[in-house]
């Protein structure tokens, strides 16, 4: 696998990871969670005339999947059931710049991870702003309210407390995690069922080295261009950066960047963890010295931004999620 995320997102702005990408086999590929949940029924709202296609990339190799998704037409959940559960779910949301869903490092690799300590995981398959859909800048956020609601419906079915249901996310699965947190209650969908009378708010929201601006100097540039399109009005960023819509209602938050990150700088934590103390929330901050963009990655051994998930699993359990 490519050592470091960012060196993965740099590769997509010149034709998705040109030579180092190839189409993934199937038959080589470790086998997925057979349970999935699709979020909408048909075609999901805004669909474009002409629907992308999913395609999975692949960046690593045989011993080291780095699969990534895009065409994402429709939009899914898939299961990670833990042996002993503790009541509680958590919503997870891959990165990628908005331009791919990069499903193994923050996705396939910390589902089991949390599973194993009695989480029931959904890892969330959300559509891409930029391929076409209406409303694009809110697209992700009406499939994350919406797999929201579906958990929560299904609750009993997965021995889960609907109360208990938090969000993670990474990079800008990290801007769909906090998007969600403080717009949950955002009309950004037409209801399709009796799910959609449950609340799409977390119970917690951990959006972990996250976009969160969408306003430079902050913003990471393709995270935005994919989101809100060319040339966005200053009402538009501010809209959709997290941190300008945080209210008293906002759930507890768990966050951690590294302060040499490169991708993302870690002012957007910062900022967003100044904007929920004013509100008055319990947020968990863990600003590391060294740790670059990707913390689901392997490091250096003993480094100290790799024991995020750990910090994360406490922090969950003393806000009684697990």
């Amino acid at each position: 696998m490519l050592n470091r995320r960012e060196t993965l997102l740099a590769g997509m702005a010149t034709g998705f990871l040109g030579s180092t990408a190839r189409a993934a086999v199937p038959g080589t590929w470790p086998a997925y969670p057979a349970e999935e949940i699709d979020l909408w029924p048909g075609t999901p709202p805004g669909a474009p005339a002409v629907l992308p296609v999913e395609q999975v990339i692949e960046t690593g190799n045989e011993q080291h999947h780095g699969r990534m998704v895009k065409g994402i037409v429709r939009p899914r959940m898939k299961v990670f059931r833990p042996t002993k559960p503790n009541g509680a779910a958590l919503l997870v949301t891959p990165g990628g710049g908005y331009s791919v869903i990069v499903i193994d490092v923050e996705g396939y690799q910390v589902g089991p991870w949390l599973s194993k300590r009695g989480w029931t995981v959904f890892v969330l398959y959300y559509r891409l702003p930029g391929e076409g859909w209406a409303n694009r800048a809110d697209v992700p956020l009406a499939d994350a309210q919406r797999a929201m609601r579906l958990i929560r419906s299904r609750a009993a079915h997965y021995g889960v407390n609907p109360d208990k249901v938090g969000a993670l996310g990474f990079s800008a699965g990290g801007h769909v995690c906090g998007d969600l947190a403080t717009r949950y209650d955002a009309k950004v969908y037409a209801p399709v069922d009796a799910a959609d009378r449950l609340s799409a708010r977390p119970a917690i929201a951990a959006p972990i080295y996250a976009v969160q601006s969408m306003s430079l100097p902050l913003a990471h540039g393709g995270s935005r261009d994919m989101l809100l399109g060319p040339n966005p009005s200053v009402e538009t960023q501010r809209a959709h950066s997290p941190a300008h819509n945080v209210t008293a209602a906002a759930p507890p938050f768990f966050m951690a960047h590294a302060e040499d990150d490169t991708t993302v700088s870690v002012e957007n934590t910062a900022e967003m963890r100044s904007a929920l103390k004013a509100a008055g929330l319990n947020v968990e901050t863990h600003l590391f010295a060294a740790g670059q963009h990707g913390l689901g990655l392997a490091g250096l051994a003993g480094e100290p931004a790799r024991r995020w998930k750990e910090m994360f699993a406490v922090w969950a359990q003393a806000q009684a999620l697990g």
